[in-house]
């Protein structure tokens, strides 16, 4: 567990809590792909640092670029367009595209801005002041306890989500911004 320990201090994420996650979706023989931007894929590593997650983490995918977010992960060219890559839509479109892309139950998509306006899909609550580390590592918090939440769980202790989804079966993609898991 030294791994888990090392990530999840870097993180500011509970290691037992993330193991605990990890956990709860292999109980429901669930999976989980992540699309992540502003994280550059530190949520993948995350949930891959607990022994076992191979088991539930079907992959990530890094679309640090707009147009990846397209190539790789199906957002629609007219949204991104639209809305620019940093928006609501764009991550529940990139949670859909990691899910598809990678044949996972669930999908985690991440997109915002790091720096001085810093700004995520996740509705965080940020400093502007905070470091790139500090806001990404407090998206990737966010997002395991967005996911935590659907499971039905407590989270990771150190995040928060303006929402909780709930106990959600999985069996459609992105209904809502900001949420993972079906429709309801």
């Amino acid at each position: 567990m030294t791994g888990t320990a090392d990530l999840a201090e870097v993180l500011g994420i509970d290691p037992v809590r993330l193991s605990e996650l990890v956990d709860a979706l292999r109980q429901r023989n669930w999976t989980v792909a992540t699309a992540e931007s502003l994280t550059a894929g530190l949520l993948c590593a995350a949930l891959t640092e607990v022994p076992g997650s191979s088991a539930v983490v079907r992959g990530g995918l890094i679309v640090y670029a707009t147009d990846l977010k397209h190539t790789l992960a199906g957002v629609e060219v007219d949204l991104l367009a639209r809305t620019g890559p940093v928006d609501p839509r764009v991550a529940a479109a990139l949670a859909a595209g990691a899910r598809r892309r990678c044949g996972s139950v669930l999908g985690l998509g991440l997109t915002g801005v790091a720096g001085p306006e810093a700004t995520t899909s996740l509705s965080l609550a940020l400093d502007p002041d905070s470091s790139r580390t500090a806001v990404r590592a407090a998206a990737v918090r966010a997002a395991l306890d967005l996911l935590a939440g659907t499971l039905g769980r407590t989270g990771t202790g150190a995040g928060t989500v303006d929402s909780s989804p709930g106990p959600v079966s999985p069996t459609a993609d992105i209904g809502i911004p900001g949420r993972i898991g079906p429709r309801e």
